[in-house]
C-alpha cells in the first residue's frame, strides 16, 4: 500500500477546549483501539494467524463490535494484511505513523498519535489483540465504572495465588528474599486472597489522561477484575494450542450460537483444486487434488456430514473427470448454472434442511448470494475480494493447496464449541 501523507497535530498541541470539559448530559465519544503493529518478534504476523478458525485479531473486534458501547471500534497498524483482515472484521483502521512503528515504540505512544489525529474522541479503550476470550459483558461492565461511577482509568486485572521470590544475581552470594508471604505462617491457598495483577485484556482511559497527563492510568484509577478462564494472553508460539482449547472453551463465538452444519456445498474449481484442467495427448482431462483437502472430506463425513462437490455450467469438466472425483472423495458432484442458488435450494429442500445447517464454499461473484445465506461459509485466500467480502470466513492458504482442509477444521471447531456450550449449559442447570 502506498504510503499515506497526513497532517498530523503537534505533539504538544494543546487540548481542544471541548475536550478537557463536556457539557451536563452530552454523551462522550468512546473509541476502541486494537493495537496491531505487523511486526511481532515472536510469532511472525500474530495478530492474524488463525486460532480456533478466526484470525487473531478477530477475537477481539467481534467482542467490541457486539458490546455495542463503542462509538468506533479501530485497529491500529502498519501492515497491509493486518489492515485488510481488520476492516474485514468491521473495525476502521489507523495506519500509524513510522514514528510510532519502531520495534522501540511504546503503545502509549501509538495511543497518543491515535487520539490526536481524533479529537473527536473523549475514552480510548486499549484492548489487547492476544486476549482471544475478552467477551462483552467485560467491556460494558468496565466502561460503565468511567461512565457511571466517573473513574478516569478503569484496567483488566487477574488473581493470581502465587508466591513470589526476590530475585537473585548470579555470583552476587545474595540471598533470595521472599516477598509477598512469612514462611513460618505459610498460608493455604483457600485462607489467602492472592494478589491482582494487570492481564493486559484492556485499559479505559480519559484522552485527557492521555494528552495532558501523558498517562495510560491517572486520574481517579479502578481496575476490573476478570476471572481467570477468561485470561489468556498470546506471547509465544508454545501458547497456541493451549490458547486454542480455552478459547473452544471460553471464547466469545458471536450473537448467535455456533451454526452446526449438515450439509456441505464446495466448488471444484478453485476449491477442491487451483482452477488449472490438465489436458493429456489423448484429449483426457485432468485435475490436481490435495490429499490434504481429500482428508478434510474425509474428516466431515466421518462426523456424518454430506459433502457435495459443485461443478459448473460456466467452466464445465467432462462426465468422465467428474465421476473420478466423485470415486475418489466419496461425495456426489452436481453440476450448477449460472446462479448456484437456484440449483442448491431445492437440494436444501429435499434433505429437509435449512441454509443455516449448511457450509458453503465458494470462490468468485456467482457464488456470493450462498456466501451469505449459508450459516458457515469461507474462500481460499486467493479468492477475489467480491467473495472475500461475503463470505464469513477467509482461508489462509489457497485453493487446492488445503483450504479446504482449513474450512473442515474451521466447521468441527465450531461444532465442538457449540458442544461445549450444551455442556456448559447441562452443567449451570444441574448446579443451579
Amino acid at each position: 500500500m502506498a504510503s499515506r501523507k497526513r497532517n498530523l497535530p503537534a505533539k504538544d498541541a494543546p487540548l481542544p477546549a471541548s475536550k478537557l470539559t463536556r457539557a451536563a448530559g452530552e454523551k462522550r465519544h468512546v473509541s476502541a483501539l486494537i493495537l496491531a503493529r505487523g511486526g511481532s518478534k515472536g510469532i511472525p504476523l500474530k495478530n492474524i494467524k488463525m486460532l480456533a478458525g478466526v484470525p487473531l485479531l478477530g477475537w477481539v473486534v467481534r467482542a467490541a463490535l457486539d458490546s455495542e458501547m463503542f462509538d468506533s471500534v479501530w485497529v491500529s497498524t502498519d501492515h497491509d494484511d493486518i489492515e485488510k483482515v481488520a476492516k474485514s472484521w468491521g473495525a476502521e483502521v489507523h495506519r500509524r505513523s513510522p514514528e510510532v512503528s519502531k520495534d522501540s515504540s511504546t503503545s502509549l505512544e501509538t495511543i497518543q498519535e491515535f487520539v490526536r489525529i481524533n479529537p473527536e474522541i473523549d475514552v480510548v479503550c486499549n484492548i489487547q489483540a492476544t486476549s482471544p476470550c475478552l467477551h462483552p459483558f467485560h467491556l460494558k461492565e468496565a466502561l460503565e465504572m468511567i461512565t457511571q461511577k466517573g473513574f478516569d482509568s478503569v484496567f483488566s486485572v487477574v488473581r493470581r495465588h502465587q508466591f513470589r521470590w526476590q530475585e537473585v544475581k548470579k555470583g552476587s552470594g545474595e540471598e533470595t528474599k521472599p516477598l509477598n508471604l512469612d514462611p513460618g505462617s505459610r498460608p493455604r491457598r483457600q485462607d489467602w486472597d492472592g494478589e491482582l495483577c494487570e492481564n493486559g485484556s484492556f485499559y479505559f482511559t480519559t484522552t485527557d489522561n492521555l494528552l495532558t497527563r501523558g498517562l495510560l492510568q491517572g486520574g481517579a484509577v479502578a481496575y476490573y477484575e476478570m476471572l481467570p478462564e477468561y485470561s489468556v494472553d498470546i506471547d509465544v508460539d508454545i501458547d497456541w494450542p493451549v490458547a486454542e482449547q480455552r478459547v473452544l472453551r471460553y471464547g466469545y463465538f458471536g450473537r448467535a450460537t455456533p451454526e452446526v452444519v449438515r450439509l456441505m456445498f464446495c466448488n471444484v474449481s478453485g476449491c477442491l483444486t487451483e482452477g488449472r484442467i490438465f489436458m493429456s495427448k489423448s484429449g483426457e482431462e485432468m485435475v490436481s487434488v490435495h490429499t490434504r483437502d481429500t482428508a478434510g472430506i474425509r474428516m466431515l463425513q466421518k462426523e456424518q456430514m454430506e459433502v457435495v462437490l459443485l461443478t459448473s455450467k460456466l467452466d464445465p469438466v467432462s462426465r468422465s473427470l467428474a465421476d473420478k472425483l466423485a470415486e475418489r472423495t466419496g461425495c456426489e458432484v452436481a453440476e450448477v448454472g449460472e446462479e448456484p442458488l437456484d440449483d442448491l435450494r431445492p437440494m436444501v429442500k429435499q434433505r429437509k434442511l435449512e441454509w443455516k445447517d449448511v457450509a458453503y464454499m465458494g470462490v468468485d461473484a456467482q457464488d456470493v448470494k450462498c456466501l451469505n445465506l449459508a450459516g458457515l461459509s469461507a474462500v481460499p485466500s486467493d479468492a477475489p475480494s467480491v467473495a472475500v467480502n461475503a463470505t464469513k470466513y477467509t482461508c489462509h492458504r489457497a485453493g487446492g493447496a488445503g483450504a479446504l482442509r482449513e474450512f473442515a477444521e474451521h466447521i468441527l471447531l465450531q461444532k465442538e464449541k457449540a458442544k461445549a456450550q450444551m455442556e456448559q449449559h447441562r452443567i449451570d442447570r444441574h448446579d443451579f
